[in-house]
């Protein structure tokens, strides 16, 4: 990768009497940042940032987020643009080249994907060893990590047709594991992918189907799923796309890096929100309890919050939800599933929060993860699956991230600082002494 990164200026930074001069480098859009590489070096100092919300840790040409617009651009091209017009394949291939394809190209790239969906024979063992009730995200974690060991021929990182290679066999096969990790868990035997279909529908069919009888699967849902792996390919530097970078920087190989970031996703602060959001209207129950909850959710001293509603990212509107609500509500009406009395919960509050004073000047609207959980709830997965359905869809962006960190020239193994508040030197004293 080309860095890119332009000098704008420079800022001072007085410390203890003397002053630094550090050099100010601008993106090609967004904020300028303050290059600190040298600072430990001329000043003895570091900077102290928790969680590196102030540090930009890589310079990246994929994703781009404005949180107070409500901006999110993969490769430049706005997202609501992407999930209507295209489709995951055509994206996944813009997020890893950098450019849309052309016809000849989309399809050959589609063939190519469809061709690796097939897992080794001896790879369902692995699945056969997992408790039924163990959590779909730790079959995914210790999964994924395992392709290393059947996949010898793509995992040198220095080889850029092996780079590949590997990169297209964590596409095609990330549908097939999670559908397994589903069948195992209900207890139903694992269905085979069918290359004739689609990406979303393929996956559909490996879930849901029976070997007992057909199965069709619904274009509205098919679209839907899609659309939804649109929605969560990337996320621009997040938790789990920065441990896919940092686990790579060490040079371990592709699918140890996904499984690193698969086990990143799995907290509930970062892929579990859907989970959550859908835990809570759970706890709501029914219509005629909403009034009791959202008055809860106003009183401050409340621990009580509504879940999918406002983001940590984007202080207006997600712009990712506009796209997912529409999706949602074709979903809904494909199933005829609006008289489920938790869905009946949703639709209220999605009402009120985008009618309430409170929620409209706090900027509360439902979120992406609100959406999302709603419409898998309806398509019949359990909440278990919703992290794993996230890191199938997060996986094509974390690939693009993990190959761009390869090629960049600039790039060095991690290795975040601290603030030392432990003891300082003392002298060992025996057990007998002490």
């Amino acid at each position: 990768m080309e860095n890119k990164a332009e000098k704008k200026g420079t800022a001072e930074l007085r410390i203890n009497g003397e002053t630094y001069e550090l050099p100010i480098l601008g993106g090609s859009i967004g904020p300028d940042v303050i290059d600190i590489r040298t600072l430990y070096r001329k000043a003895g100092v570091f900077t102290f940032d928790p969680g590196f919300t102030s540090t930009a840790s890589c310079e990246s040409q994929i994703t781009y987020i404005d949180g107070d617009e409500g901006t999110l651009l993969y490769r430049g091209y706005p997202i609501d643009q992407l999930a209507e017009q295209s489709n995951f394949i055509e994206v996944a291939y813009l997020l890893m080249h950098g450019e849309l394809p052309d016809a000849a190209t989309l399809k050959n790239f589609d063939w190519t994907i469809r061709r690796h969906t097939m897992l080794h024979d001896q790879f369902d063992q692995f699945f056969r060893g997992f408790r039924r009730d163990a959590h779909p995200m730790a079959i995914m974690v210790a999964t994924v990590g395992a392709l290393s060991a059947f996949y010898h021929d793509s995992i040198d990182i220095d080889d850029p047709e092996a780079r590949k290679i590997a990169s297209h066999r964590m596409i095609a096969k990330m549908p097939t594991i999670a559908a397994r990790a589903y069948k195992y868990s209900v207890g139903q035997p694992f269905i085979s992918p069918l290359n004739e279909l689609d990406y979303a529908s393929n996956f559909l069919r490996m879930c849901f189907a029976v070997p007992a009888e057909p199965y069709e699967v619904s274009p509205t849902l098919a679209k839907a799923m899609d659309k939804i792996f649109i929605l969560h390919a990337d996320h621009e530097q997040n938790a789990s796309t920065s441990t896919v970078r940092l686990a790579g920087s060490s040079g371990a190989n592709p699918f140890a890096c996904i499984a690193s970031g698969i086990a990143s996703l799995w907290g509930p602060a970062h892929g579990g929100a859907n989970e959550a959001a859908l835990n809570m209207l759970r706890e709501i129950g029914s219509v005629d309890k909403i009034p009791e909850y959202i008055k809860r959710a106003k009183d401050k001293d409340d621990p009580f919050r509504l879940m999918g509603f406002g983001h940590r990212v984007y202080k207006n509107y997600d712009p990712r939800a506009k796209v997912m609500r529409e999706t949602c509500h074709q979903v809904l009406d494909e199933l005829d599933a609006r008289q489920e009395p938790l869905l009946q919960v949703a639709m209220e509050l999605e009402r009120i929060a985008l009618e309430d004073d409170y929620f409209v000047e706090k900027k509360l609207y439902p979120n992406i993860d609100f959406y999302s959980g709603i419409t898998l709830k309806a398509m019949g997965f359990p909440t278990e699956m919703f992290t794993v359905l996230f890191a199938l869809a997060r996986t094509t962006g974390w690939i693009a991230q993990w190959s761009e960190m390869v090629e960049d020239p600039s790039q060095k193994i991690g290795r975040p600082r601290q603030v030392f508040t432990g003891a300082t030197e003392r002298d060992y004293v025996p057990v007998s002494k002490r």
